[in-house]
């Protein structure tokens, strides 16, 4: 009989360690979804996140897909596309343009680029 208290003990200890190791795992991948590696206009000025850390930008930024973002706010896409960054966007390492604070692509930015 006490073996079989200890073995249901033993049982229960490692599901609630299962349990708890699981959501600490999701809550890191949440955090890094957050935090991914882009280029973006805040408070009038172009910042780099890089590996969580948000800076300054001080030279031009060539992202992974080709795109070319400068201190200035403009970013050249791969195809010659020009772009103003305004106050909120984001682009992503891929070239994607976003919302920062939102989340998703802002309709009234798209009127602000400029073809060269």
């Amino acid at each position: 009989m006490k073996r079989n208290i200890k073995k249901v003990c033993i049982a229960l200890l490692f599901v609630a360690i299962g349990l708890t190791s699981g959501k600490a795992f999701s809550q890191n991948k949440i955090e890094t979804q957050i935090m991914k590696d882009c280029c973006m206009m805040k408070d009038g000025k172009m910042m780099q996140m890089k590996d969580g850390k948000l800076t300054k930008m001080k030279k031009k930024v060539i992202l992974a897909d080709g795109t070319k973002c400068k201190p200035n706010g403009v970013c050249v896409m791969k195809d010659g596309t020009r772009i103003k960054m305004v106050e909120g966007n984001c682009i992503d390492n891929a070239g994607k343009i976003d919302d920062c604070a939102m989340g998703f692509k802002n309709p009234a930015n798209d009127k602000k680029r400029m073809k060269s």
